[in-house]
This record gives structure tokens, sequence and C-alpha cells, in this order.
């Protein structure tokens, strides 16, 4: 998805007069029907909220015409054309790609994104030598992309109009995806992989340490769309999103899902142990801690791992506080926005989510210990996913009751599509890997706690 974007039309050659008339001609329904993806960038739950650019963008324009939105969601881009073409729904709210093999069954509309093929690479200094500035400098280097993906057949492609010399490396799917390619580049693990530009962008709001500015591909336009027949809804859409305040709101939806940074909060605090405290807040967590059963040590722990206790913390997807209490959350425990930000609330609701999910839990994961590590990830991702990973565990050989290596690697498999369709799934993709990380680092500061302070 590229920063420069452009209206697309939904008619065909008719003057502004007749996109008029369209309009006044086909009223809007009093419900959008519309189909959607499963997408880290489209539509996916998080901290039990829907988000996503494309169903934020649609959202807000049912809200501006007085709709009511009915959602479906597809398991594939040719099962959502299949749905418009069929007339099931009425939009397709999803970057489907303008090409000829859609146009017969598709016109594009609302804004048009452009992206491109990029080479994810180490941030280098803009006098580094190593750094890949042209597509030449690739021959002799290691590119590692998801064996037979288009990322594959790009580089092949490419490769061949080099003259040869490129070192590529297929990986097979089951193995890695790309999400996993990119981290892995960040780690310093692998030199290079190759990401459209969108995914890449995404991307590095939580790896900043990136290079995604060499494009290696022509751009690919892609947009909504709608049934030929539906051409009236598109113009509807496109005269939507000429107005001020719709295109203010999508530039500050692009700013949020592929600007902001999605990685641990900067140090505000640092984990000075030496005094015999974690916090200055430790009254807070012990109180409300031994409220609920929870030892205050790991509520203060994550605590740390979720703010660096730095109450003024907003997160991009809009938790706040200490404990970084998302607003449905919040409203679901009583607790208004006004005081989500103040230290004493946000701790006794964390206490009350932290009750709820354990027992929650109670049945699924009988050992208590082994419960804490599903109750922190549950925290951090919202309980419907790990109930997915749980019913992954039990349907693909692992153990549903025990964390790692089974439940955590269940919701790894959460970002592959094969995954997040299977039946047994009801939530849908989810970036699984913040989740375990998160886990690893909520415990890993939990030990080095207890090794200190004292219950």
């Amino acid at each position: 998805m590229s920063v420069g974007m452009a209206m697309v039309g939904c008619g065909h050659g008719h003057s502004s007069e007749e996109d008029a008339d369209s309009i006044i001609t086909h009223p809007l329904p009093d419900t959008l029907r519309v189909v959607t993806l499963y997408s880290p960038t489209s539509y996916f739950i998080y901290r039990e909220e829907t988000m996503g650019y494309d169903y934020d963008l649609v959202q807000r324009f049912a809200t501006d015409k007085g709709l009511t939105l009915q959602l479906e969601v597809a398991p594939s881009l040719s099962a959502a054309i299949e749905m418009v073409d069929s007339g099931l729904v009425d939009l397709i709210a999803y970057e489907v790609p303008v090409t000829a093999e859609y146009r017969p069954h598709i016109v594009a509309c609302g804004i048009e994104s452009i992206t491109h093929q990029v080479l994810v690479q180490p941030k280098k200094s803009a006098n580094d030598t190593t750094a890949i500035r042209d597509v030449t400098q690739l021959v002799g280097r290691d590119i590692y992309v998801e064996a037979g993906s288009k990322y594959h057949h790009r580089l092949n492609n490419l490769n061949d109009e080099l003259g040869g010399g490129i070192n590529i490396h297929p990986i097979d799917r089951d193995t890695l995806i790309t999400e996993d390619l990119i981290a892995m580049v960040s780690k310093g693990e692998i030199p290079l992989t190759v990401v459209d530009s969108d995914i890449a962008r995404l991307n590095k709001t939580y790896y900043n340490d990136l290079d995604i500015t060499l494009e290696i591909s022509f751009p690919q336009r892609a947009a909504w769309g709608v049934a030929p027949d539906h051409s009236w809804l598109g113009d509807t859409i496109n005269e939507w999103m000429a107005q001020a305040a719709p295109r203010q709101q999508q530039t500050m939806l692009l700013k949020r899902y592929f600007e902001m940074s999605k990685s641990q909060p900067s140090i505000q605090y640092k984990l000075d142990l030496s005094r015999g405290r974690v916090s200055p807040f430790d009254a807070l967590f012990k109180r409300y801690a031994k409220e609920v059963g929870y030892d205050w040590r790991l509520l203060a722990a994550q605590g740390f791992a979720e703010s660096r206790f730095d109450s003024t913390q907003v997160s991009w997807a809009g938790a706040r506080g200490i404990m970084q209490i998302m607003p449905g959350t919040a409203r679901a425990h009583g607790l208004s926005m006004e005081y989500v930000s103040h230290n004493e609330p946000s701790i006794a609701t964390a206490a009350k989510i932290i009750a709820s999910l354990d027992r929650s839990f109670a049945s699924r994961v009988p050992d208590r210990q082994e419960r804490m590590k599903f109750i922190v990830a549950a925290y951090n991702s919202g309980m419907a996913h790990i109930l997915d990973a749980i019913a992954l565990a039990e349907k693909y050989g692992l153990d549903p009751q025990r964390w790692d290596g089974n439940v955590a690697q269940a919701l790894l498999m959460k970002s592959k599509p094969e995954y997040y369709n299977d039946p047994v799934c009801r939530y849908g993709y989810f970036r699984g890997r913040q989740t375990t990380e998160y886990v690893r680092t909520v415990f890993g500061y939990y030990d080095l706690i207890r090794q200190k302070i004292k219950l």
C-alpha cells in the first residue's frame, strides 16, 4: 500500500452528472452487505475488538451513510468475488487487484492502492556500501522466499533478466511464512527476503531496524470492488471518499495500521530491583493481586511488559495506561475512559480481567501453574484466539493443556490461511508471534523479580 493513493472510478466513462443521476436512481439500502477476508491489514480480531484498515474504513462509510453493516468473511479472494458476482453481497472491502482477470466480475471503486514487491534488508547508514540500492546488486546475494509464491516467481524472472547469479532459497511454506522471514531478517538469521510493500510497511511497525525502500517489481493496483450492475454503489463510495472528512479518516487509519510502532514501548522506567521493590506501584499490585489470588510479582511483570510503568502510554490499538486496557475491555469491566489511564483503576481492572480469564480456563487447563501462561497469553491477545489455538492443538495432535511447544505452537499456526480458515478456528487470522513473545517476556521478568523480591 503506497502513501500516494488515487480515487478509482466505478463507472464506464459516464460524466459526473450521470454519476449523480445514478446515485439518485439507486438509493442506498438500509443494510450494506460487505465481504472481506481475514488478513493482517484488512480484518482481524485483537483483544476481542474487531480491527483492520478496510474494516474500519467501510464501517465509517456505513456510519456516515446511516447504514447497518452486515459483514461476511470469505475464505479466499476467489470466494469473495463469487459472492459479489452472485449478488450475495454488495461490496468487497478488500484490496482486489485491478487486472483483466477480474474486470468482467468486479468494478474497482474507492481508494486505489499501489503496491510493489520490495526487498527487505537490515537498515544501514546512508554511506554504508553494503546496503543494496539497485536490483543489479542482488547478484551474488542470498534471498529467502516462500517456495512457489509470487515473490519466488518474481525473483526467478529478475534473475533471468540479470543473466543469473541471485542465490534464491525457496522455503517450504509449511515451515515458515512471510512474517517469519521478515522477523528472521530483523534478527540477522537470514540476510534478505521479498514481500509486498504493504506487508513490508506493516511489519516495519514491529521491526524498525529494516529497510524496505528498494522496489523490485512493477506496480500493482488494487481497490475495493462492486459488481458491474452495482456501479452506482461504487460511485457513491467514490463521492464519499472525495470529501475532506473521509480522506482525513483514511489518512489516520493508514498511520494507525502502517506507521505507528507496534513493538514494545520505549523504556520510561528501568526495572531496577536493587531497592527491594519492583515499581512505585507495588502496593497497588499487592492489593489487587491478593484480591484475585494472583502473585503480585507476576502482575507487576505484566505491567512492566505492557507499559514500562508509564501511565501515559497509548498503543496503536488504543490500549491505555499502565496495564494497557482496551476501550471495549474497560467498558465491559465498568471502567470509564476518563479513568482508564489512572494507575489504581488500571491495575484493579487488570486484576479483574485476570480473574475472569482464570475462571474461563480453569476446566480447560487444570494445572494452576500451567494455566498462568494461558492467562497471560489471553491478556495480550484476547480469549478468542487462545480458544482457537486450543482447538487447533487438539486437532493436530498437540497437548491442549500445555503452553510451551503446544498451544503456543498452535497459536503461531493462526497466521497461516490453511489454519485460520480451518473449521475449528472461529476467530480467524492472528499474529501469534506477538503473543508468544509477550508470554516469554512476561515470565522472563517474573523469574527475575522472584529471584530478588520475596512475597
